[in-house]
């Protein structure tokens, strides 16, 4: 606090008046890591993010996070608990807020906001002090659950005929975008993705999608044996961390 403020200060106290604590600049770095990998960022659009205050729902901040999903080695591998994941260039959302006081902060990060079908919201809540940063180690980080899925056939309402094979095809990725590929970090062995065929509204199978040669990419069929109206929906699931996503689509056979 400068001299003059000290100074004004004095004179409050003085006189007996009431004195008003002045808002103090406070630096926040906000990170959302994917599920299983790692930061979400700009090559898949980001995520959104609210600062609110809990008690008086002002918004404090508002923007997403921009910048790499950051190093696979150090996120991956990682060190002892609390060693840093991030670096300089990894994404993040940073910003200044000016409090008064102590402040109870609930961030809400949605995203990715490339995926729209597979974008999910998750919150946290914490103390946030006038004057004291929340930017130390990777910042305030929040996990984003789930898969990426993009059911890329049939599109969407397709029209076929009695007795055509359907052909099945999604793409699949961490929510930080990080690829699928056998033998890699995110083996596509350990990737149960299959397909559940409801046939005018009633159940009508399962097939289970297998890799189809490129990275994330995973395809199957089905025969269309009457006409009317198929519902496919694709779950692909991450048998070492849980993390799940979902997509649907339809067909119609005249």
């Amino acid at each position: 606090m400068r001299s003059g403020a000290l100074v004004r200060l004095s004179a409050l106290i003085l006189a007996g008046l009431p004195v008003t604590a002045a808002a103090e600049p406070t630096d926040l770095v906000i990170r959302v890591i994917s599920e299983g990998g790692k930061f979400v960022g700009t090559s898949m659009g980001g995520a959104e993010i609210i600062l609110r205050d809990v008690r008086s729902g002002e918004v404090l901040a508002h923007g997403r996070t921009a910048g790499s999903t950051g190093d696979t080695a150090r996120i991956m591998t990682g060190g002892p608990r609390g060693t840093p994941l991030a670096d300089e260039a990894s994404a993040a959302f940073r910003t200044r807020i000016d409090i008064d006081e102590p402040r109870l902060v609930e961030v809400v990060a949605y995203g990715p906001l490339a995926q729209p079908q597979a974008a999910v919201r998750v919150t946290a809540q914490r103390w946030i002090v006038p004057g004291r940063p929340a930017t130390q180690g990777d910042g305030w980080v929040l996990e984003l659950p789930g898969l990426v899925v993009d059911l890329v056939e049939p599109a969407a309402h397709q029209r076929g005929g009695v007795g055509a094979s359907v052909r099945l095809a999604a793409n699949v990725a961490l929510m930080c975008g990080c690829p699928i590929e056998p033998g890699g970090i995110w083996d596509a062995a350990r990737y149960d993705v299959r397909a559940t065929i409801r046939h005018d509204g009633r159940p009508a199978g399962e097939v289970r999608l297998s890799y189809g040669g490129r990275t994330g990419y995973f395809t199957g069929a089905f025969p269309a044996d009457m006409a009317g109206a198929y519902a496919v929906t694709v779950t692909a699931i991450d048998t070492k961390t849980g993390a799940t996503g979902v997509d649907a689509s339809s067909i119609l056979v005249p």
